[in-house]
Formats: structure tokens, sequence, C-alpha cells
């Protein structure tokens, strides 16, 4: 570039922003300088390297170039920057110029040798294949080092994952145990008042019972029986019904709750059956007039009918036949075909004791005799079936007393789906006219057979079973049919009085709400009282020594008892044979149907009054009958 010769002007480089500011180099500092004319006859050409940011050599008295810092796209010329205005752009190619400042600078051959690698190189990528801008973009971030496992994740599954983990971490918390249903619990009335409940531990770790009978479709109905006319118990032979394979119907709980059976009454603790405890037995056994011979004969009467069980579990009122008898003892008895009724009448001291299939001496010959019950049990949308082999209803009721105090006692849900249809039988089977039970499924009742009937709906209730409050009602409406001076006696099958239906009558009002201070009960218990007990009439024994017992006062203490208990003492058998502990009464009209079987449960059961059922009425007598 040409320069004035009067004055020498210095140019200062210009930065990439702008042109470059004069220097003051001569006395017009104002001037600017001129500009660079591009003109191959007096500029000598200036070698730009394109990838350098270095400033081109000039002859000596040219004005310097600008430097450029920055390097130019390949294929542009790069722009000339000098003084004052903008040099017009260059319009030699950039391969002329590079040759040029090439020869000048001696590096022409260097340069030749990186312009041929560098053709080399873009042939092979041009004779590449294609690649995908994804995989570019990998490759470029590789060279990097920028690549990382978050930027390869797509976002919506780290989304995932993350709350996956928050989901996992809320359920392993721990929930708060959902809040049972109650369970309704029918009674006599539309209302059922239920007391708190209350623990009770498991007896011990034995196995429950393994009933092979499934019950199902067991559902109380209020069909009408085809026929109302009595059936001969004698008719009916008690063949094993095969095990059912029906559907239970939702008419009882899963399983038993926690009983109420330990609330407070009078200075003892607990209800229902819960004497039966060894501790609460020996206690209720001495304060309520038990002796230690009473408590022996019961353990001899218990010994005696574990030795005549036989080998399929059940008992016989003909007791000869079992294996370990040998026909050594008489007095069998006629109805040997009932062997249900025998069996639940056999198993029902055991329990009285509270010996069951889970604990006690004798749990293996409960559990027999309870597994007998189940498997020869026949199952019907009415229930389950208990009145073969001549036991009709009284069986039934028998057996049913019978499974319902093993559950109660035990809360083995085994033994639920049993209990449930054994009860759901007997409000299938209750007159529905009159409200009672006799022989046959719904016929007019008697009390006598009643009497078993409401003792096994107390049993269930005890064990927290389904009652349906219209049969308690059907059976106070009986029970009001056949009551004479105005519920003191009671008669068979109308309004009357008799030891045995009076003493049956009145414990089932007992048990059916009525209070102590009530003056019908009064009197009839005083009845009851000025008879005395019968030697020769274990059923009015039986069920008048209960009356006595849950009234309490004088004429239990002073009359009563001490009669009662040491006439069964005295009249056990001692002898050495084989009916040792047994009991055989002439002249009794169950005897002569049930033997010494029948003789010898019903005195047990007798001597087991002090501690089989807590006490009614006390100061302060938790409320546990049917009614509220």
């Amino acid at each position: 570039m040409a320069t004035d010769s009067s004055s020498e002007s210095k140019t200062t480089p210009a930065s990439v922003d702008g042109p470059a500011k004069p220097t003051n180099g001569g006395s017009n500092g104002n001037k600017a300088a001129k500009p660079a004319v591009a003109n191959a006859a007096t500029t000598k050409p200036v070698a730009a390297k394109p990838a350098t940011a270095k400033t081109a050599t000039v002859k000596p008295g040219a004005t310097k170039p600008a430097t450029v810092k920055a390097t130019p796209p390949a294929g542009e010329t790069p722009k000339a920057v000098a003084t004052g205005k903008a040099a017009a752009p260059v319009k030699e190619s950039a391969a002329d110029l590079r040759a040029k400042v090439a020869k000048k600078s001696g590096t022409a051959d260097a340069q030749a040798k990186k312009d041929a690698v560098s053709k080399k190189d873009g042939k092979a990528k041009k004779d590449a294949p294609p690649r995908s801008a994804a995989l570019a973009e990998f490759e470029e971030l590789e060279q990097v080092g920028n690549l990382s496992f978050m930027q390869m994740t797509p976002a919506l599954l780290v989304s995932i994952v993350v709350h996956m983990v928050i989901l996992l971490i809320f359920g392993l918390m721990v929930i708060p145990e959902m809040k049972k249903d109650d369970h309704n619990i029918m009674s006599a009335s539309a209302v059922t008042k239920l007391d708190d409940l209350e623990d009770i531990q498991d007896l011990d770790d034995s196995p429950p019972l393994d009933v092979e009978t499934t019950l199902t479709e067991v559902v109380s109905t209020t069909e009408t029986l085809t026929t109302s006319e009595s059936v001969d118990p004698t008719d009916v032979v008690d063949t094993p019904a095969p095990p059912a394979s029906v559907e239970l119907s939702d008419f009882g709980i899963p399983t038993a709750p926690k009983t109420d059976l330990l609330s407070t009454i009078g200075s003892f603790n607990g209800k229902g059956l819960d004497g039966r405890g060894d501790a609460m037995r020996q206690q209720l056994a001495a304060s309520r007039g038990a002796s230690a011979g009473s408590e022996s004969a019961v353990g001899k009467a218990l010994k005696w009918i574990a030795e005549h069980q036989f080998p399929d579990g059940g008992w016989s009122f003909d007791h000869r036949a079992a294996g370990k008898c040998g026909s050594r003892c008489s007095g069998e008895g006629a109805l040997k075909d009932a062997r249900l009724a025998a069996t639940g009448l056999a198993l029902m001291p055991f329990l009285g004791q509270g010996q069951t299939h889970k604990q006690g001496k004798y749990k293996d010959v409960v559990r027999g005799g309870l597994m007998y019950l189940c498997k020869n049990m026949k199952l019907s949308p009415n229930g389950g079936d208990m009145t073969g082999g001549g036991g009709a209803m009284y069986g039934h009721g028998i057996c049913s007393i019978a499974l319902c105090e093993a559950y109660a006692m035990t809360q083995d849900r085994f033994l639920m789906d049993p209990a449930q249809a054994a009860l759901n039988f007997i409000m299938y089977a209750q007159d529905p006219a009159g409200g009672g039970w006799r022989y046959s499924p719904r016929t007019p009742g008697d009390t006598s057979v009643v009497g078993w009937q409401i003792m096994a709906l107390k049993s269930g209730h005890l064990g927290y079973l389904q009652i349906h409050p219209a049969t308690i009602k059907g059976a106070e409406k009986f029970l009001d049919f056949v009551q004479a001076d105005d519920g003191a006696s009671y008669g068979y099958d109308r309004s009357g009085s008799g030891p045995a239906t009076n003493a049956v009558g009145l414990l089932c009002r007992m048990y059916m709400g009525w209070q102590h201070e009530d003056p019908r009960l009064e009197r009839g218990v005083k009845a009851l009282a000025a008879i005395g007990p019968q030697p020769g009439n274990m059923y009015f024994n039986y069920y008048a020594t209960q009356v006595l017992c849950q009234y309490e006062g004088p004429l239990w203490e002073d009359q009563w008892n001490p009669k009662m208990r040491d006439m069964l003492v005295e009249s056990q058998s001692t002898a050495e044979g084989h009916e040792n502990g047994s009991w055989a009464f002439k002249g009794d009209h169950g005897a002569e149907s049930g033997g010494r079987l029948y003789s010898t449960a019903m005195a047990a059961m007798t001597l087991e009054v002090y501690y089989r059922f807590m006490p009614l009425y006390s100061k302060k007598s938790a409320d546990d009958d049917f009614a509220d």
C-alpha cells in the first residue's frame, strides 16, 4: 500500500469489531490515513493463512495491514482492514493468495502436503456411507468425553423409574390394620346386648379338629314339612352318612370372636362356660357345695365312659360291644342303634369338666367323639340332621349341645360349621305354629324335647353362633302354652304340672331371662325343693339340680345339694370289675332306653353342676340370657 511522502502516518491495526483508529504521527493528527488500494502494480500481495491469526509480512515503507484474529470460513476471502474506509474486497482466490505467500515464506511444500492430506480426508469422508444424525451426535459426545447415562436415557423412562421407587417405599410402609367389621349376634329380641369382648387364651397347641365333612348349603328355612305324622324312632336305622360336599350359607360368622366369658360375677370372674377351667373349677366347686367325694366320683365316671368308646370314636347305649368292655358290664340300653345320641351324651361330661379335643387328659377321646358326630351328620338345605338311629330330636338336641359347647370352649374354626349346621336344623325343625319341638321335625312339641333344644341354642349363644330371634320367641310361645300357675309349673304337651316337666320349664325360663325375684320362679323352685332328689328319676334330678343350684340360697345349700350329692356318690359302683365308676338306676325310664351309659353320663353331669355353668344370679351378674 502507498504512503504520503510529506508526512508519515502510522495506523493502529483494527480489531475484528471495527476499523483501526489512526495514530497521530505528524502535525495533522486528525487526518485519516488514505485507504488501501487493491492494485497489483503497487501493492504486494499478503498471504493470509486461513487457520492462524498471524500478521502478514509486507515490504518496508508499506502500510502495515490489520491483524486478523478470526479464522474466516473455508472458501471465503479475508477482508482487508485499513485506516479510514474499508478496503475493497480482494478478488483473488484463497488458493492464489496461499500460493503467493507460500513462495515468499518458503512454506509452499509444507502447505501442499497439508492440502493433500486434507483432500484425502475429505475424499474418505465423501466416500463413506451416510450416517444418521443420532449416530453423529453420539460420536461427537464420545469424542469430547461428555457422554453419560442420563444423556442417553429418555426422560420418560427416568420418570417411570423414580415413581416406581416412590411407590415401592409407600408399599413397604406399615399400613394400619383395618378395623374389623362388627358381627351382629342374633338373640331373642331384634337387638342383642353383647358384653365387652375380652381375650381368652388358647388352651394348648394341639392341632384343630380335622372335620372331613365339608358343610355347605346349610341354611335356615321355613318350608313346610310334607308330613305331620309322628315317626316311630325305632323304625329309623342310624346308618353312617357319606361326607357331603355342599355349600354353607352365610348364616354364621367366620369364627367365634374372643368371648365375653370373663366378665365379673359376684366374687368370681367369668360366666357361661368359663367355670370349667382348672383354677375356676376348683374355686367354684368349693364355694358352691362340691366335696372331695363328688369330684372323685366325676373322675371315675369319665374313666368308665372313656373305656367304653368304640374304635370309630362313637359310643353306643349297648356299651357291651365296646372293645375294652367285652360284655363285662351289665345294664345295656334298648336304643342300641341310636349311636349319635349316645355319642353326644357321652361327650357332655368330658366337656363339663373342661376336657376338650385341645386340652386335658381325655383330649383324644373327645376328639374321636366330635369327629364321629361331624362325619355322621346328614346335611340338607335345612341344616345338619343328627336324628338318626332312634334318637329323633332328643338325640339331635344332645349332639348339638356337645358340638356347640366344644366350639364355644375352644373357638376351633373347624367346629363352627358343624355347630351352626346343627343349630340351623333346630331352627328348621321347630313347630311353625306352636313353637315347640317333638320327635320329628315341625310337629307340635312337648316340654321334654323342648328342653334339650333350648339348652343347645343356649350353648350356641355362648359360642356366638347365629340364632334367629323368631326361634326364641316361638319357644316362649310354647312355654306359655304348657305352663300352669302363671308359669310356676309346666305340662308335657299342654297346660299342666309334673316333676320333670316343671324342672325343664323353669330352667328354660331362667335361661331366657326370668329374674331371680320373679314370684313365679320362687314358687316353682320351692315346689321342686319340696319333692327332693329322686333315686329312680335321673332325668328329673338332672334338671332340678340345675334349677336349685342357679337359684342358690338355703333351698340349695341346706336342702337339695347335700342330699343329691351324697346320694350319687354313695350309689356309684365301687366293684372291682369293669363296672367301677358307673351308675345303673333301677326303675328309671331313661335308663331303660339308654342303659348304664345314660345313667353314668347324667349322674356325672349332675355332680358337675357346681362349675358346669357359671352362676346366673348375683349382685354383679352379667346379663347372659337370650333377651335384653
